[in-house]
Parts: structure tokens; C-alpha cells; sequence
């Protein structure tokens, strides 16, 4: 299944609150995203139905192990890519933004090399 940069927003936001409560619901992920209930409401329909995502009866979002590895993969990227343009100079806000936007396009094979040249530099850091 693939999941598009819209869904991958929504499952990051998703692991995300879950971290800081435990708990989410859909006004949740619609606060943090600043996104209207009725987008929210939708998005988390499609992503229930395509399984990355269960709804419990008192509405809280839980992912799926599918919807989690997703999720943990988006927020991974986010991580890297902040902090990798944090270090080049780029203010926090600006590389934030920046990394919410490569993170869903940059290759596997591109992140990797980005991961390894951050080993790297920690490394060289250390001596």
C-alpha cells in the first residue's frame, strides 16, 4: 500500500500526540495540524479503511503496525532533516518547515547518505 504525503502527515501527527498523551482523537490531529474537523474527519476515514489506522469507541486513533512503521519512518526524516539544517546555519523555524517538506519526497538511497554524513560528522565532532 502507499500512502500519500497527506497521509503520511496525518499518521507522523497521529505517533506524534500519541508520544506526548497516550491518548489522541481527531480534534486532536485537527488542532495540531491546523486543519478543519471535516478534513480531518475525512482524512481519517481513508486511513482507517486502507488499515493504517483503528478508531476505538470513544473515538481515539490508534495506528496499525502497518500505520505505525509509516509514521515512525515520516518522523524519523523530520528528525535528521531538522537537525541536519539546524547545523548548516538554517533557523529552526525555516528548517522545520523545510524538513516537513523533504521528508516526503526524498529518496530512501538519499536519506540514507544524509544519515551516514550525520555519523560521520558526530563522530569527527567527538575527537
Amino acid at each position: 500500500m502507499s500512502v500519500h504525503e497527506s497521509g503520511e502527515m496525518y499518521l507522523e501527527a497521529i505517533l506524534v500526540l500519541g508520544k506526548r498523551s497516550g491518548f489522541v482523537r481527531s480534534v486532536d490531529v485537527s488542532a495540531y495540524l491546523g486543519y478543519s474537523k471535516p478534513s480531518v474527519s475525512r482524512a481519517v476515514g481513508i486511513l482507517r479503511k486502507e488499515g493504517y489506522l483503528e478508531v476505538d469507541e470513544d473515538g481515539g486513533l490508534t495506528l496499525t503496525d502497518t500505520g505505525r512503521e509509516i509514521a515512525e519512518k515520516i518522523f524519523e526524516r523530520h528528525t535528521v532533516l531538522s537537525q541536519v539544517l539546524m547545523r548548516l546555519g538554517v533557523s529552526e523555524e525555516t528548517a522545520t518547515a523545510d524538513a516537513c517538506r523533504i521528508e516526503h519526497v526524498i529518496s530512501d538511497e538519499s536519506f540514507r547518505a544524509i544519515q551516514l554524513h550525520q555519523v560521520q560528522e558526530e563522530k569527527n565532532a567527538g575527537r
